[in-house]
């Protein structure tokens, strides 16, 4: 209760908004190292699974290290110059994970057979390609982890709670995708990357609405003073409710006029363009001649007739 208690975001809002932005991420970076292990072991390849293992590491500790300079970078900077670097930062964060769901959207269909392509290649180049290629695939998702982090460690003010909540979410998530790798748990993969994609794009139109208003407070944009609404008597925004909402979505109870007009372009436009990207992803793979489709591999041509390989890839 004396944590509870205590002045500013507690110990336990900290962790939880980390912890869902973890377990997402987490869960997503397991299906992605799930595949590439059932592939070597189907294939009778165990001794690429050291490789698979050592890049999967290596991506983990750069995207510790990612945080842990996000997280404390600015505490040695003027309030101003953090502002600036925090505004600046926000925005490149926002076009990276933009990008990463529109791909994703696209590619989310046929991912599986991508991965499996590129590790026979890589097996067939030795372990340093295997390293080099799970490295990749893991270490895209911990770099958007990592920027997905801003908003999150400037909105807690500071301290590791929100690395422990962060971690605790990757082990949840861990714990999932051994459970969908086992059997215990059936998942479709075309359903959880277009909800997670959802939820990114929320996320990042937060992201973007805050680096605006940082942008705003040190003078690169104008509006500050230009208030849409002031929710503040009934909003709390240091309540636990205040803080994982402002924590995950950026959410604050007197936006300015000019984060509004970004928030709402940006979700419409970006969601329009997920779902036409995601619906021509589907439509590829059933586009092929009767000729093509007899000559693709088992891994193009069954997929999306036979989705239960698909959901749990042993």
């Amino acid at each position: 209760m004396a944590v509870l208690a205590a002045d500013g975001p507690s110990v336990w809002t900290q962790m939880v908004g980390s912890a869902l932005i973890g377990l997402r991420e987490g869960l997503e970076t397991g299906i992605v190292v799930m595949v590439l292990i059932a592939f070597v072991v189907k294939t009778d390849r165990r001794d690429a699974l050291k490789w698979i293992w050592a890049g999967v590491g290596a991506a983990v500790a750069m995207t510790l290290v990612v945080f842990l300079v996000i997280h404390f970078g600015t505490s040695t900077m003027t309030p101003l110059a953090a502002e600036t670097i925090a505004g600046v930062a926000s925005l490149v964060a926002v076009g990276i994970v933009t990008f990463m769901v529109l791909w994703m959207s696209e590619a989310s269909s046929h991912i599986s057979a991508d991965l499996k392509s590129g590790m026979s290649k890589a097996l067939l180049a030795g372990g340093a390609s295997v390293l080099g290629l799970a490295f990749l695939a893991v270490g895209r998702e911990g770099f958007e982890t990592a920027l997905l982090m801003v908003g999150y460690a400037e909105s807690v003010s500071g301290g590791l709670w929100p690395l422990l909540g962060l971690v605790i979410g990757i082990l949840a998530a861990v714990a999932l995708t051994v459970l969908i790798y086992r059997g215990a748990i059936r998942m479709n993969l075309s359903v959880f990357f277009t909800y997670t994609g959802l939820f990114l794009i929320v996320v990042a139109a937060g992201i973007l609405t805050y680096g605006i208003r940082a942008l705003q407070t040190v003078g690169w944009l104008p509006g500050l003073g230009n208030t849409a609404f002031d929710i503040s008597a009934t909003y709390d925004a240091s309540s636990w409710y205040g803080t994982i909402l402002g924590g995950i979505f950026n959410v604050r109870p007197d936006p300015t006029i000019l984060q509004v007009i970004a928030w709402i372009v940006y979700v419409v436009v970006v969601t329009t363009i997920f779902f036409r990207r995601q619906r021509a992803g589907h439509r590829a793979p059933t586009s092929k001649t009767p000729a093509a489709r007899k000559s693709a591999t088992p891994d193009e041509s069954s997929a999306p007739a036979e989705p239960a390989p698909e959901r749990n890839p042993q």
